[in-house]
Parts: C-alpha cells; structure tokens; sequence
C-alpha cells in the first residue's frame, strides 16, 4: 500500500526547550485533532507546559475543549491576517499548564489573504517566535490539505507527528506529504524533522489493522510510535463534553494510550 520509493527522512533529535510540533496529514479523518487534543493534555500531566495551535478553519481543537470560537477576542486568523500578537491571543483550558489559540471559520479565507504578504510561508514562525520559550511544547492541528496554512505550519515547526488511521486506504498519500516535507525542508525550513508515524484508531482483533502495522513499520522502522491508539468510544465521545479523554474518562483505553504516547516523545526528545 505504500509506494515503493519513499523519500529518506530524518527522524526528529533532540531538542531542549519549546519545541513545535505540526500534526499533519493531508487525508482528513485520521485522528490528527483527537491526537492533538489529547496528546496536549497528557504532555500537560507529565508537567509540561502546552500550548495547542488550531490551525483547522474546523476549529474541532478549540471546540473540543469547550471554547466557543465565537468568544474568543482573537483568534489564529487575526494573527496571520491582521499581525495580532500570538502571545496575548492565548486561553486557558480545563488542563492546568494548557493554553490555546484557538480558530474560528474565518479562517478557510485567510489564504487568500495571505497571498500578497511578504515572506507569507513564515508569518506562523514569526508569531511563534515570542512563545517559544514559555512552552515546553507547542502543537499545531492542520487541516486535512497542503495548502498555505498547513505550509506555514510546517515552516514553523521543528518537527511533525503523521497520524495514520489503520484501514486499508490509510497510507495513500502518505508519499505525497513525506515530498511536501521533503520541499519545505529544501526551500523553507531545513531543520524540519519527522517525530513519528502514529498508527490511530487501532483495532488489535482486526488482522487488516495488525498488517498495516508491520507495513508502517517495514517501510519507516524507528520513526513509527511504538504506541498505538486503539478505536476507543470514550475517546470518540470526550470532545461532545468538552474535555479531553484524560478528564472525561482518565481509566479509558484511549486516555491511556495517549498518556504513554507523550511519556514515548517525551523519552524520544531526552534520549
């Protein structure tokens, strides 16, 4: 299912103090915000300091921690439009050591917005750089495109998280976004790393999910998260509430392995 040439990747090194990960992939549901909400609120137990980037004109990631996008002050799209200040436009969440910037559906313009702006692809570095050393980690949610926001998302991160959801079409395109990384690490941000393949929405009694597995792992070896996210309903019925699955059900399958997947980066970055 994976395309024969797959371009060479670094996998992610370390790094000492905020450090920026983009969740991306461009086929859309894949767990790409369910892992960014989580996976913040585990870093966020495990005493780091988080800040979550909704950078999906969905605005799932702020909705899913129960902020009204329309309550908001400022939002990621007065950042990258109108050069409102990143840090200041920040909320706080029901998670202690949590904050977020949170997206409304403005956003879905803001490329063409953006269009005529000097150094375009940078300006989501640029508000970044205020924050970086306040955060231990920052996570970008991407939506499910290649287009101008996930670019700057990219171009701003040291490294990114490839959700994969463990069905028979799942890899498709991955050869796509691996080239799109490839081109930003060449003309835009050279130190852009991949963190990890994570297999999502895992079913260990389904053989098809189990050959996927070893697939992600014959083809990308170390770069694939050793934990899993199993299909989990308490995990699929936490963002209904507003919460994270680590306070909605903290005994749940899906709270646990997101818990061990921020101890796994967290282990990785100190390695």
């Amino acid at each position: 299912m994976v395309p024969a040439m797959v371009p060479a990747i670094e996998t992610a090194s370390n790094y000492l103090m905020g450090k920026i990960i983009a969740i991306a992939n461009q086929k859309g549901g894949v767990g790409k915000t369910t892992t960014t909400i989580n996976l913040a609120a585990s870093l966020a137990k495990e005493g780091k300091r988080v800040l979550i980037i909704d950078a999906d004109p969905q605005a799932n990631a702020t909705s899913g921690y129960g902020i009204d996008p329309r309550s908001m002050e400022s939002s990621i799209y007065e950042c990258l439009v109108d050069d409102y200040p990143m840090d200041g436009s920040q909320v706080a969440t029901c998670v202690e050591g949590l904050d977020l910037v949170g997206s409304r559906i403005d956003l879905a313009g803001a490329e063409l917005e953006l269009i005529n702006k000097p150094e375009r692809e940078r300006t989501l570095k640029r508000l970044l750089a205020p924050l970086a050393e306040k955060y231990d980690y920052i996570l970008i949610d991407c939506s499910p495109s290649l287009g101008l926001i996930t670019v700057n998302a990219l171009t701003a991160a040291n490294s990114v998280i490839i959700p994969v959801q463990a069905e028979y079409f799942a890899l498709e395109g991955i050869s796509k976004l691996l080239n799109t990384i490839r081109i930003i690490k060449s003309k835009l941000n050279p130190d852009l790393e991949i963190e990890g393949f994570l297999l999502t929405m895992y079913d260990a009694r389904l053989r098809l999910a189990n050959q996927i597995y070893e697939e992600l792992k014959s083809h990308f070896g170390d770069m694939v998260f050793d934990t899993v996210i199993p299909r989990n309903i308490r995990l699929s019925e936490a963002p209904s509430h507003g919460l994270p699955a680590l306070l909605y059900d903290p005994e749940s399958r899906g709270a646990i392995s997101h818990v061990l997947l921020a101890r796994e980066l967290i282990r990785n970055q100190s390695a």
